[in-house]
C-alpha cells in the first residue's frame, strides 16, 4: 500500500525524487518520493507519493523535483530534511568508497551525515563552475533569457531586498545547482516559505504550458538560482559535499551541447 500518513519524530529525512522504478540506496535516512503521483499513480504504487496531504503534485511537469520539496515542507517534520534525485546524491567523504566501482556505495549514509550535521545545519552540493559563461549567459544560451528577466521583476515586486544578491549571482560563473540540499527543519521550512510563493507568481505571469515538455520545466531550473540568492542574502552558513551519479554521464554530448549553445545559439532540447 502507498504511504499516506504525515511523517514525524525522525532525525533526518532525505527525499529521493523519482518518477519510475529504480534502485535506491539502503538506509533509514532516505525516503523515496513518487513525484507526479497525482497524474501517474501506478508508476510507483508502493512508494510515498507527493500527492498526499498538502501538495502540488499536479504541477510536477513544471516544478519537477520541487513537488517532493513541497511535500516534505508540508508533510514531514523531521529535525533535518533534504532532497536528492534518484540518479544523483551527496557523496561520502570516504576516499575508497567515493572512487570505487560501486556507484551506490559512494552515496553518503546516516552515521557519516549525522557527524557532519553536528558542525553545520545546512549541506549543499559543491558549486558548478562554468568558466566561460556567467550564470545569466549560460541560462540565456541554453534556455530562454525571458525566464531570468521575469524572475528579477517578480523579486522586485515581492522581495526587493534580494535584488542585489540576484544581480550578483547573474554575474558569477559558479553556483549550487541540482535543487539538492539538507537543512535543519526551521531553515528548510523558511526557505520553502520564501521560494514557493515567488515561483507561483512567476508561473502565473508566464505559464509553463506554452513551452514544449523540456522547457516547460523552467520553474525547477529557476529555483536552483533562487536557492543561491536566498543563501547569500540570509548569510546561511553551510558545508559542501560533492555529488555522485548512479549512471555514467555522457560528457562528450554535454560538452558539445554547451559549446553549441554558447557559440551557435543552439538551446538545449533534453537533459543529459
Amino acid at each position: 500500500m502507498k504511504q499516506t500518513s504525515e511523517r514525524s519524530g525522525k532525525g533526518v529525512t532525505i527525499g529521493i525524487a523519482m518518477h519510475k522504478p529504480y534502485p535506491v540506496p539502503q538506509g533509514d535516512i532516505y525516503l523515496p518520493i513518487h513525484v507526479g503521483a497525482a497524474m501517474h499513480p501506478d508508476a510507483l504504487a508502493d512508494t510515498q507519493g507527493d500527492d498526499t496531504g498538502d501538495n502540488i503534485s499536479k504541477l510536477n511537469p513544471y516544478f519537477c523535483e520541487l513537488t517532493a520539496l513541497y511535500w516534505l515542507w508540508k508533510n514531514d517534520d523531521s529535525d533535518y530534511k533534504g532532497l536528492v534525485h534518484y540518479r544523483r546524491y551527496f557523496t561520502t567523504r570516504n576516499f575508497f568508497k567515493r572512487y570505487g566501482r560501486d556507484r551506490f556505495n559512494r552515496i553518503i549514509q546516516g552515521p557519516e551525515l549525522e557527524r557532519i550535521l553536528k558542525d553545520t545545519s545546512v549541506v549543499l552540493p559543491k558549486k558548478r563552475h562554468y568558466v566561460i559563461e556567467t550564470i545569466y549567459s549560460h541560462y540565456a544560451h541554453t534556455m530562454y533569457a525571458e525566464h531570468m528577466g521575469l524572475t528579477r521583476l517578480v523579486l522586485q515586486d515581492m522581495a526587493p531586498e534580494y535584488l542585489d544578491q540576484w544581480d550578483t549571482l547573474m554575474n558569477r560563473r559558479s553556483a549550487h545547482i541540482f535543487n539538492m540540499m539538507i537543512m535543519d527543519r526551521d531553515t528548510f521550512d523558511a526557505y520553502c516559505a520564501w521560494v514557493f510563493p515567488i515561483l507561483f507568481e512567476i508561473t502565473k505571469r508566464l505559464p509553463p504550458s506554452q513551452y514544449d515538455t523540456f522547457h516547460a520545466r523552467y520553474p525547477g531550473r529557476i529555483s536552483e538560482k533562487l536557492l543561491n540568492v536566498w543563501i547569500m542574502r540570509n548569510g546561511i552558513q553551510f558545508k559542501e559535499l560533492p555529488t555522485t551519479f548512479t549512471e555514467p554521464i555522457n560528457w562528450w554530448k554535454k560538452g558539445t551541447s554547451f559549446l553549441k549553445a554558447k557559440f551557435f545559439k543552439k538551446r538545449y532540447t533534453s537533459s543529459f
